[in-house]
């Protein structure tokens, strides 16, 4: 390599690092889009709760464009122009997706990781008829009953059902799956004795564990969670190696400058170490994160590969 030709390569170094400092500075000039699922969901609330610390800290209207969960949110963020305008707030499902079927976006080429917000466990909770008061007790059940037992989960390659299909892999048991349309449905039917299992988020099944209704068994995440903190761990209870957790993120356009993306991770980071935007994550049943860009790319990356595995034990891929 020439002196001359060195000195153009630090020289255009130099400037991509002085335009990008400087787009960092005047950003945002204008609203920012954040783009998450159906109002309602997880996302909507992320987005929503995100919202409110960006307008009061970066002085700009942010708005929320809610979309059909599924591969439509995610598809327009990939295409947007990779500037700071433009998020994507999200959780497992968005990266789960192209793992199932074939999609027009990848989640790891076609994204630049911004922060993880929160984090949320799945519950192994089990209908009180059942006679069993721990995992190694289910365990044994299901073995000496084998295909006579049920769990119960909403739609194919959703949390609830990875976690259980994980859950007989591991446990080298037979349960029987049976699919609902939706949580709610999935949770109703547990509580009925339709089912006799299931791994279902903290939110929505911590006023049955209380009423009596349902028996907690375990959290599905490898530290005992702040949202019951009387449950073991599932790699504690009898599992070692079983994590399953959802998690939620905020994402942008691959190729945003890493200064703006930077400057979206400090801020968010900051409002979500916030006490009180603590609080509300932990009402809606989750625990706050807030990490670093890399740490939520590799959660995302060991998030693929374990679910990846979980998919193709259960011969759910449609490639």
């Amino acid at each position: 390599m020439t002196q001359e030709l060195l000195q153009k390569m630090v020289l255009a170094g130099w400037i991509i690092g002085t335009v990008g400092a400087a787009c960092a500075q005047d950003y945002p000039r204008k609203s920012i889009r954040i783009v998450t699922v159906d109002p309602g969901g997880n996302g909507d609330f992320t987005a929503r709760l995100i919202a409110l610390g960006l307008t009061a800290s970066m002085n700009q209207t942010i708005i929320i464009e809610n979309r059909p969960s599924g591969v439509i949110p995610p598809e327009i963020v990939a295409r947007a122009t990779p500037d700071g305008y433009t998020l994507l707030v999200y959780n497992n499902g968005f990266w789960i997706k192209p793992l199932l079927e074939k999609t027009t976006y990848d989640p790891v080429r076609d994204f630049a990781p911004v922060t993880m917000t929160h984090r949320a466990p799945n519950i192994l909770v089990v209908n009180p008829a059942l006679p069993i008061k721990s995992v190694k007790d289910l365990i044994a059940l299901a073995r000496s009953r084998p295909a006579t037992l049920n769990y119960s989960s909403s739609s194919g390659g959703s949390a609830s059902h990875l976690a259980g299909q994980m859950f007989t892999d591991m446990a080298g048991v037979n349960i029987v799956w049976v699919p609902y349309k939706g949580d709610g449905p999935a949770i109703v039917a547990l509580l009925g004795g339709e089912v006799q299992l299931m791994f279902a988020s903290a939110a929505s099944v911590a006023p049955h564990v209380k009423s009596g209704r349902l028996r907690a068994l375990a959290v599905t995440g490898t530290q005992p969670s702040l949202l019951v903190s009387d449950l073991p761990t599932m790699a504690a209870a009898a599992l070692p190696g079983f994590e399953l957790v959802t998690f939620t993120g905020v994402f942008a356009p691959a190729k945003t400058p890493a200064v703006i993306v930077d400057r979206l991770n400090q801020h968010i980071v900051r409002y979500v170490h916030q006490p009180d935007v603590k609080e509300k994550i932990f009402n809606a049943g989750g625990e706050a994160v807030g990490s670093t860009t890399t740490q939520l790319a590799e959660a995302m990356k060991a998030d693929m590969e374990r679910t990846g595995r979980i998919i193709k034990s259960a011969g759910l891929n449609s490639q």
